[in-house]
């Protein structure tokens, strides 16, 4: 399992760094640049978490702390990720910015990264809490919420981001049962793989928008 588990961990975060790197280089207008930051953040966030636990499974040493502040770094990296997936959606659909809508998405933005930033998390001890492990997830639930809801909305509109609406909504499938109870059945960590091949589908869609306005 390690070694399987390594090595799709390693591919992942090639894959989205450089394709993120890529994005930046080759589109300079603010869509493209938001799409490239977007994915680069969520690569480089990722790797905080997953390359200790890569190095956790062949390195004899104590882990812990960087386990959980890994998983902190990514907690917040996720957040800032979906806030630039709405402010891709404005660009991308031309979308005349609704001051009600962008004060809710900053308002669940900053709870969330607030909640996660608390000590009662325990990250440095790399402890799972039920009960912060459901604080900290309703705003980035309902974050997550409105994204699906408004790549739904303009599903037709453009043909490879049609799909988008359904990737965030798997991943959030896929994520919440592991970030709430994972401390209690660590099985549920398995739903992390299907997680990131949804990101790697969603990094993809973005590259190929990219190439078409190019």
């Amino acid at each position: 399992m390690k070694y399987g588990e390594s090595t799709f961990d390693v591919i992942y975060l090639a894959f989205a760094i450089a394709m993120g790197i890529r994005i930046l280089r080759i589109r300079k207008d603010a869509v493209g640049k938001m799409m490239g930051w977007a994915v680069l953040i969520l690569g480089c966030g990722d790797a905080f978490h997953l390359v200790p636990r890569v190095l956790n499974y062949f390195a004899n040493a104590d882990f812990t702390p960087w386990l959980g502040v890994g998983k902190l770094v990514t907690s917040v990296t996720m957040t800032v990720f979906y806030l630039l997936m709405y402010r891709i959606w404005l660009k991308v659909y031309n979308v005349r910015e609704d001051r009600t809508l962008s004060a809710a998405v900053y308002a669940l933005t900053a709870v969330r990264v607030l909640l996660c930033l608390l000590p009662q998390n325990r990250w440095l001890r790399n402890e799972g809490s039920v009960l912060w492990g459901v604080l900290r997830n309703i705003p980035f639930a309902a974050l997550g919420g409105v994204i699906v809801w408004l790549f739904w909305r303009r599903r037709a509109e453009v043909s490879c981001l049609r799909h988008v609406w359904l990737l965030v909504a798997l991943s959030f499938l896929f994520y919440i049962p592991v970030a709430v109870g994972a401390s209690l059945v660590p099985m549920l960590g398995m739903l992390m793989l299907p997680k990131t091949v949804c990101y790697m589908i969603l990094i993809w869609a973005f590259w190929t928008y990219v190439k078409e306005k190019r």
